[in-house]
């Protein structure tokens, strides 16, 4: 019913990064939203971890390894994996860092079940994380001009939250998966003005959030979100120009088309639909300029 209401109410809202906002915040709950706000003021207790990450994942366990050891090479101590159905083995794989504590693994089946994971996650590590960033496995925090993530975050300790903008990576004309990493294999990315790296991801401060309002915004207790310039954001993330000169996000959206194919026939944790297969390969297979 929430979500009925939500959708009724905010929509009459005429700014949309507002609407979205208070989208986020009729889901969670009126009373829901008072009653946590009145909890966490007299809640001064300290993080156990400074920054984790967030994602649910189905049938991805052969792109973990690269995906969990680069973060924590850029200042991820903890993940929060969220398996939406998998048969590919993913928990074994995930064994050795659930094993070391690096990993806290949730079951969690079902169609339609991003937002449920991400909603979970923030209430329960609203006091016990200090920053939680939601990503895919497709998609790497790559700090460019820091050495890691929290020496990046040091400069955003006033926002409840920091979007970040995609950099599109192609699959180079590659139709096989080859062994090596993502990293190694797909070298080619699109333009950074592209339109499509106007798209976010954010890092929240769960205390200072309600929920996050899809898979790339935050409903925001108070203040604005930043954008990497340090800058409080006023409008939504399409109107904007992207920047990636001191943080972004490398999206391998279709990897080799051999892999694309294999995603498309997983489905996606959010539930929704994309568009024809060949068209949405020919959209995100951007290969503009090719790195050293």
């Amino acid at each position: 019913m929430n979500k009925v209401i939500a959708e009724i109410i905010a929509g009459v809202i005429p700014q949309k990064m507002e609407r979205n906002r208070w989208r986020g915040i009729l889901r969670y709950g009126l009373f829901n939203a008072i009653r946590l706000v009145c909890r966490l003021k007299h809640d001064h207790s300290q993080p156990d971890c400074f920054l984790a990450v967030c994602a649910i994942a189905k049938d991805e366990g052969p792109y973990f390894k690269e995906w969990i050891d680069w973060h924590l090479s850029k200042g991820v101590e903890k993940f929060y994996i969220y398996d939406n159905g998998s048969t590919d083995g993913t928990k074994e794989i995930l064994e050795p860092y659930i094993g070391a504590g690096t990993v806290e693994y949730t079951y969690f089946p079902g169609h339609r079940r991003q937002l449920a994971a991400y909603d979970d996650c923030i209430e329960k590590h609203r006091v016990d994380t200090r920053w939680i960033a939601f990503i895919d496995l497709d998609e790497f925090i790559v700090p460019v001009k820091d050495r890691t993530v929290p020496e990046f975050l040091g400069r955003f300790e006033d926002f409840p939250a920091v979007e970040i903008n995609w950099l599109v990576y192609g699959s180079g004309g590659a139709k096989n998966k080859t062994p090596g990493t993502m990293m190694e294999r797909f070298k080619c990315h699109s333009l950074p003005d592209h339109i499509l790296n106007r798209h976010v991801k954010s890092i929240v401060n769960p205390r200072r959030v309600f929920t996050m309002t899809g898979c790339h915004e935050a409903a925001r207790i108070s203040g604005y979100a930043a954008d990497s310039h340090g800058n409080p954001i006023k409008k939504n993330f399409r109107e904007r120009e992207p920047q990636q000169d001191v943080i972004r996000i490398n999206h391998y959206a279709v990897r080799s088309y051999e892999e694309f194919l294999e995603k498309q026939a997983r489905g996606r944790a959010s539930g929704t639909q994309k568009t024809v297969a060949s068209e949405y390969f020919a959209r995100y297979d951007l290969n503009d300029i090719k790195e050293d």
